[in-house]
């Protein structure tokens, strides 16, 4: 759809990620996560009503239409093969590949979507852990706890951090927090964690163990 513009693909694929989380958003919400006026908000979302992209409903906010979703699974899909593309093959460090892949996303053609998926593996990952749409639209999504749902003495390998904040993941990157490392947690407190990375504690405040999830690889049995 050739009248969707960039603007437009980073409306879709935030109100996706927000309807995900709470169904039907506001535009109140999606004004704060894209750090724009409510009335500039307001008028994006009544021209994406127009191309029938979002639907709306009195009284309960607005979703996605079919035809809306799928340019956002669109757009995600080229954002997260973009990320994994940079961090692997050219080194840039979780923290700096989101705002990348946003300068890139827009631009990406599917002739070089279809490369970068293939020099990649057809991967469904991103170097976060969050998923990567598959090229007919659908998509995987798990939702796995957090890192402080870990009692002492379990074991659980990271399946995702958050990518909300560069200087979040600067911290989980030094703490040698991310996807794929396999921890054990050894006491868990009020303010945070002290877990277990190939055979040395690290703490972990609990303001990074809430960007951290998890997936359980084992649980000691009892003597």
């Amino acid at each position: 759809m050739s009248v969707v513009t960039g603007v437009m693909q980073d409306y879709l694929k935030t109100i996706y990620k927000l309807q995900r989380d709470r169904g039907a958003v506001s535009t109140s919400e999606v004004a704060d996560r894209l750090h724009v006026s409510p009335a500039s908000a307001t008028n994006m979302i009544k021209r994406l009503a127009r191309l029938r992209l979002v639907s709306y409903t009195r009284y309960h906010g607005f979703v996605l239409a079919p035809a809306g979703q799928r340019i956002a699974l669109e757009t995600i899909r080229h954002h997260r093969l973009l990320e994994l593309y940079l961090a692997e093959h050219l080194g840039v460090g979780l923290d700096k590949v989101d705002s990348e892949a946003e300068r890139l996303e827009h631009v990406l053609s599917e002739d070089v979507e279809a490369r970068i998926a293939t020099t990649l593996g057809n991967p469904t990952r991103d170097p976060h852990g969050d998923p990567i749409p598959a090229a007919d639209g659908t998509i995987r999504d798990v939702r796995y706890p957090s890192l402080d749902t870990l009692s002492p003495g379990d074991s659980a390998r990271v399946a995702r951090v958050s990518d909300r904040s560069q200087a979040l993941l600067r911290r989980l990157t030094a703490l040698g927090l991310r996807p794929g490392v396999t921890l054990k947690m050894v006491a868990r407190r009020p303010s945070g964690c002290r877990i277990e990375i190939a055979g040395r504690e690290v703490r972990v405040p609990r303001s990074l163990c809430e960007g951290v999830f998890i997936e359980w690889t084992g649980v000691p049995t009892p003597p």
